[in-house]
């Protein structure tokens, strides 16, 4: 494989900046932030930021074997006897390397954003495009002002196509990974309550959010959901072609005939202006079928073929913690979507559980959901109106004043006292489940990052392996 080669002077012309010790042709290796990750020949970039200072670390990191380091204070790399580059601010300058090898890879650019559904949606579009190119995606939540770039830096692999995600919870930070992506092809899945806090309305996300159209060629694609209002109001700022993909409303893609299996997943004729294909995908839920549309939308940009994606899409699994459906002994089924959430993901969640028949009974396990903001308390009530509508026999609450909330609207909206419980803690709500699980079961555990209830995943799985 043809790997792109990085010098000191390619660093320079991106960046900007001197070079303190060694020479313009002296080779650049994999470049990493994290000391602790450094391998012999690797290339050091000292990040300083809020809560820490990596020219801290530059001895480590050069004892580790870098052989190179970028910071913004050379004489913290005083007697480094490796090459060591001065920029003004490394963080940016990582960003502009970043775009650099962007460029010079060669790869075409996919690159999705949105509420909800964007990891999702970027690991279905990777694996449709896997059937014809050499592709490339950003692992895990690389999506932020730092991981992104780390991640455009691993273009020097040359792949065909790279597939990467654009996160934010602050106006600003979507036009700047724009800046250093530069995507042919641009995807806004949604626009939702996720972050709300920080942005007061939904109006202000899609503000936000609308930031992927900007700074884009007429050759540039966006593909958007023609299904929420405010994306589309949105849509016709960008000045390259709109591609629309959607459910309910006329769209370029467009699903209909569509069966919903609860935590079997679902089934629906898929219609494009290729031609239309009935497909049959294990992962659950609305929001996932609109998610496949959206990635179906893509590989259709790279004129993969319609049969591909219907072969491709009957062998989708999700990311862990993302829907993963965990059947466990004693017929308990565990729909595991702890990784994050936010009102309008719940309550999709909540959709499934009430669409699914055939267990024994309904159980709730629910996280607070964080950065919700003055709205938080109104929000989490009308999460548990919506638990209550979903027909669930237990409800277990987790967090705090608002998780309370919570579960004191679903009793208010019918649920039986004695079926709700409220807890702070996830390891509390864990030992709750416990208690109460039974064979035959369906379990959903849903909640933000910052509460965990992954524990209470893996305390189910461990007690009834």
């Amino acid at each position: 494989m043809d790997y792109l080669p990085l010098t000191a002077a390619h660093v320079i012309g991106a960046a900007g900046g001197r070079i303190v010790r060694g020479g313009g042709t002296d080779p650049v290796g994999r470049i990493v932030i994290d000391s602790r990750t450094v391998q012999p020949g690797d290339f050091f970039v000292a990040i300083q930021g809020e809560r820490f200072d990596g020219h801290a670390f530059i001895g480590e990191a050069v004892e580790r074997g870098a052989t190179g380091v970028m910071v913004q204070d050379a004489t913290r790399a005083t007697g480094t006897p490796a090459l060591v580059i001065e920029v003004d601010d490394t963080t940016r300058a990582l960003q502009h390397v970043a775009r650099d090898v962007r460029r010079r890879s060669g790869a075409r650019v996919a690159a999705v954003t949105g509420s909800a559904g964007k990891t999702t949606t970027k690991e279905i579009a990777a694996d449709f495009l896997a059937s014809r190119y050499r592709v490339f995606r950003n692992k895990g939540n690389l999506n932020n002002h730092i991981g992104l770039p780390l991640s455009l830096l691993e273009l020097r692999s040359r792949p065909d196509v790279a597939v990467v995600e654009l996160g934010m919870n602050h106006p600003g930070e979507i036009r700047t990974l724009i800046g250093i992506a530069e995507p042919e092809v641009r995807v806004w899945t949604n626009v939702g309550d996720a972050h709300i806090g920080h942005f007061g309305t939904p109006e202000a996300i899609a503000d936000a959010k609308a930031e992927i159209t900007e700074h884009a060629h007429q050759d540039d694609v966006l593909i958007v959901n023609a299904d929420d209002p405010r994306v589309m109001n949105r849509a016709g700022q960008f000045p390259g072609r709109v591609v629309t993909f959607g459910i309910n409303a006329d769209a370029d893609v467009r699903a209909t005939g569509v069966k919903q299996k609860g935590v079997e997943g679902t089934e629906a004729t898929v219609i494009t202006r290729q031609g239309q294909i009935r497909i049959e995908t294990t992962l659950v839920g609305m929001g996932n079928l609109a998610n496949v549309l959206a990635a179906t939308a893509v590989a259709l940009e790279f004129d993969v073929p319609l049969d591909s994606l219907r072969e491709r899409a009957a062998h989708l699994t999700p990311a862990k913690h993302r829907g993963e459906l965990l059947r466990l002994p004693g017929g308990i089924t565990l729909l595991d979507d702890s990784y994050n959430s936010s009102p309008s993901a719940l309550k999709r969640a909540l959709e499934v559980v009430a669409g699914t028949s055939g267990s024994a009974r309904k159980i709730a396990v629910l996280g607070e959901m964080l950065e919700l903001g003055s709205l938080s308390t109104a929000l989490h009530r009308e999460c548990g109106a919506a638990a209550a509508a979903a027909g669930l026999d237990v409800l277990i609450a987790v967090g705090g004043a608002p998780a309370s909330e919570l579960a004191a609207a679903a009793i208010d909206a019918g649920m039986p006292e004695p079926a709700v419980s409220y807890v702070e803690t996830s390891d509390a709500a864990a030992g709750i489940a416990l208690r109460l699980v039974r064979p035959g079961d369906l379990v959903l555990v849903k909640g933000s990052r910052g509460i965990g209830t992954d524990i209470v995943v893996e305390r189910l799985k461990e007690e009834f392996a």
